[in-house]
């Protein structure tokens, strides 16, 4: 359906990626792999036709649609959240509009007998046909049907699309993209403003949807679900698996070790001949077999290895003081702002060494009881912070509080303690600040290399009770494996609030529920709250028919 043909990317005298070519089908589903700066982006944007590559073309059928996600949106105002999705039927009402002017022009005319009459019937006739056979007489109903899934309430339908946020205005735009029922749809990260509930949505649309997806994200469960193919950028090239990503993984180690025996098996090769050459070299009988082995080493193509995967990486935070045995106490806490509830009466208890998750669909108010326990805002009720508990933070906003004048290094080379100090610079590698990118100031980092930072720092300053704001939304899955590998072996206690399912699994016991303005406690980990969730939205359902 789509062919990529010998695609080179060029900057300013290096190669990003040289002649690469594959063919997306009709019904692939495809993640986009590779570490970051690979050029997974860019080969997007050269599909969605918004980027020219140096050489090479992209070629699909005429009639072929492209929709496209990138990861950034430059948005309009002046519509209702209902208007601004409508307006992924606007191709329609234009050939609405079209069909009724050559009607009225049929009918005003009187040369039934001429070459551009029966020219305008055909067209009538083709336009009429192509309008007809697309099912658009229900399409409010799509529409609601599909900002439903997508988090937003009947009540949003007629607010401006100003009042929100740039997280919930990305889902109006991959709202739109949806209702265009593209043949391949390009989604770079869509799922890093999205609440589980979205996520499972969108995941169901997209599998049973029957057309093409090329995917880059960063979670897991969500490429895992999905996808039927994998498509690695990595060195200049590509490997194209006809595997999930897990599976993928999987074979990529075994191409890797390959590579590396290879490798290994051509420098011991390459070594005995430079020492068959330089004790013979001098000896007339040996003459032609030298300079054959010469010849041979010049032209010779040494064995590429891919590169090093850094998850090994282990990141230990610091022993945590030891804190009371209840960090966080709270009875009859309750949130509101003016006439808006977001919830009451939320009584929990969080004991020393708990890792909980904060879960539920956006705007149901994790984040605020993370600022009630921060005690950054006023609130109802009684909360009660343990005997000495120290807090470490990371917001969503925690990138803006970094210093600005400082360089990469200089920001952790200050909070770094003891034997960490030696691995400093291996630390800041594994969250993609190697080589040069360490001596960078911080103000001229992009928003997500700046989260990625107030990470590292988090990680090194000893305390007794984290807390996470959706800490993993700009980061790798290397990166990710890393963190939560160091938050398994945290000895403190953890909240977390996050909509990553993967990162969740096998580090959180316990679920904390944000939904009907109220706070349930499920003594279960994510992927059994989210068993029983569906079990309960099924009877819920059976309830109701």
């Amino acid at each position: 359906m789509v062919s990529v043909d010998g695609l080179t990317v060029e900057f300013g005298g290096s190669t990003l990626f040289a002649d690469v070519s594959f063919v997306i089908n009709e019904k692939d589903r495809i993640a986009l792999m590779g570490k970051n700066g690979a050029g997974k982006s860019t080969l997007l944007k050269i599909l969605a036709g918004t980027r020219e590559a140096s050489r090479g073309k992209v070629s699909f059928p005429k009639d072929t649609v492209i929709a496209y996600l990138p990861q950034h949106l430059m948005t309009e105002d002046g519509r209702t959240v209902f208007e601004e999705t409508s307006l992924a039927f606007s191709h329609l009402f234009e050939m609405e509009k079209e069909i009724e002017s050559l009607n009225q022009q049929l009918t005003e005319r009187t040369d039934y007998e001429s070459d551009s009459y029966y020219e305008l019937i055909e067209k009538v006739s083709t336009l009429s046909e192509k309008f007809y056979s697309i099912d658009s007489t229900n399409y409010e109903a799509e529409v609601e049907k599909t900002l439903l899934g997508l988090g937003f309430k009947r009540d949003d339908f007629h607010q401006q699309t100003s009042d929100f946020s740039g997280g919930w205005r990305m889902r109006i735009e991959l709202a739109k993209l949806l209702l265009k029922k593209p043949d391949v749809l390009l989604l770079d990260e869509p799922t890093n403003h999205l609440d589980i509930e979205s996520i499972q949505w969108l995941e169901e649309f997209l599998v049973n949807n029957g057309k093409a997806v090329v995917v880059i994200s960063h979670d897991r469960a969500f490429v895992d679900n999905i996808t039927t193919r994998t498509i690695e950028v990595t060195m200049g090239r590509i490997y194209d698996y006809k595997v999930n990503y897990s599976s993928y993984l999987q074979l990529r180690k075994e191409r890797r070790e390959q590579q590396q025996k290879a490798f290994e098996d051509q420098q011991k090769m390459i070594a005995e001949t430079r020492e068959f050459i330089e004790r013979f070299k001098g000896t007339y009988s040996k003459t032609l077999q030298v300079q054959s082995r010469v010849k041979m080493l010049e032209k010779l193509e040494i064995i590429e290895v891919d590169e090093e995967d850094t998850s090994a990486l282990r990141l230990k935070f610091p022993p945590a003081p030891r804190s009371g045995t209840y960090p966080v106490m709270m009875d009859g806490v309750g949130k509101s702002y003016g006439d808006h509830l977001v919830f009451k009466n939320a009584n929990l208890t969080i004991e020393r060494g708990d890792k909980v998750a904060f879960v539920g669909k956006n705007g149901e108010g994790k984040s605020t009881l993370v600022k009630c326990i921060m005690n950054e805002i006023e609130f109802d009720g009684t909360l009660t912070l343990g005997h000495n508990v120290k807090i470490g933070y990371f917001a969503q906003n925690q990138a803006s509080m970094l210093d600005e004048n400082l360089t990469v290094f200089q920001t952790i080379n200050d909070v770094a303690k003891g034997d960490i100090r030696t691995k400093i610079k291996d630390i800041l590698g594994a969250f993609m600040f190697g080589g040069d990118n360490s001596t960078k100031k911080v103000k001229v980092l992009s928003g997500g290399e700046r989260t990625r930072l107030a990470m590292i720092k988090l990680l090194l300053e000893p305390v007794n009770l984290l807390i996470l704001d959706e800490p993993t939304n700009h980061l790798d899955m290397k990166t990710k494996d890393i963190l939560k590998s160091a938050l398994r072996d945290f000895d403190g206690t953890l909240i977390v609030v996050s909509h990553d399912r993967d990162f969740l699994d096998g580090l959180t016991t316990k679920v904390y529920e944000f939904g009907n303005q109220k706070v349930t406690e499920h003594l279960e980990d994510i992927y059994g709250f989210l068993n029983k969730k569906k079990l309960l939205n099924l009877r819920e359902l059976e309830r109701n028919n």
